[in-house]
């Protein structure tokens, strides 16, 4: 069946639907539906256990993020098929992060706080630069146009590692592009839960202000916000670092898109190399700030 076919065969709406597709997804497709209750957000996507992408776990966490009050509904599931509430908010880009770094940094403090109280069942731990190995051994393993590169994204990732401040374990997000962060005039909210898992807060972080574009002074004042003091040169230098590995992430998630994933309209070699070039960008300021070594 077409994607409007298993939409209009799911058995949650009221009375007859209008459907329209939702742009945006780099990994999943999506529509906003209108029955006689309200609009919907339908969002289809499979298992990529290449990506440690599993949707009974993205679901889970949909619901518990619901009852803690980050984001919208959930109206229905199925495997392979979210149905949520459709709250007409502005979905953030890098200018609206910037403009809002105290409310965005209160989220995130309380999502980190609140969420271990509403998942449930086995713990997934994201911890980035183990997925940066697995995708090097996928990579390796799926003969990817990146292969020689690989050694030295691995080396790179180790010197990050050695660079991170010990922090408490939270519960994360663990995928901060700005268009999962919403905002309906009163508050803000947080979509898209595939990767959510427990992390060291510093993960968030680095990945909202590299994701956003923020500077040295934003990031300050971002990361003052989240701890309600000034973050000591430990802290600075151990987000520095993480920033560029949400950026060697975030490339070589794109280097196993090429291999495995083809969804209309995106250019995951464009992204790729648009990432790269963000990371040379962040390691070169780290770098010039604190050096190779911790």
């Amino acid at each position: 069946m077409s994607a409007e076919d298993r939409i209009r065969a799911l058995p949650c709406w009221t009375g007859p639907i209008d459907i329209e597709p939702l742009p945006g997804g780099l990994s999943n497709s999506n529509f906003v539906v209108t029955d006689a209750a309200g609009r919907h957000v339908v969002r289809f996507g499979q298992d990529f256990p290449f990506h440690h992408v599993f949707r009974e776990r993205e679901v889970m966490t949909a619901r518990a993020a619901e009852a803690a009050g980050f984001a919208p509904a959930v109206h229905y599931s199925e495997p392979g098929i979210l149905v949520t509430a459709f709250l007409g908010a502005k979905t953030f880009v890098g200018e609206d992060v910037r403009a809002n770094l105290g409310r965005v940094a209160a989220l995130l403090r309380s999502f980190h706080r609140e969420m271990p109280n509403h998942v449930s069942g086995a713990g997934f731990m994201f911890w980035v630069f183990h997925v940066i190995r697995d995708y090097a051994r996928t990579l390796d393993e799926g003969g990817s146009r990146k292969k020689g590169e690989l050694p030295r994204y691995l080396a790179l990732a180790d010197e990050l590692e050695r660079a991170q401040k010990l922090l408490p374990i939270v519960f994360g997000h663990n995928d901060l592009l700005p268009a999962n962060i919403l905002d309906d005039g009163k508050r803000l909210w947080l979509i898209d839960f595939e990767y959510a898992g427990f992390n060291t807060a510093m993960f968030d972080l680095a990945g909202a202000a590299s994701n956003a574009g923020l500077s040295d002074d934003e990031s300050f004042a971002f990361l003052t916000a989240y701890f309600m003091k000034e973050p000591d040169s430990e802290i600075r230098r151990s987000h520095a670092a993480m920033q560029c590995a949400s950026l060697l992430r975030e490339a070589m998630w794109s280097m196993v898109s090429e291999l495995y994933l083809d969804a209309p309209g995106i250019d995951y070699v464009a992204y790729t190399e648009e990432n790269l070039t963000r990371l040379d960008a962040a390691l070169d300021n780290y770098r010039t700030k604190y050096g190779t070594k911790p």
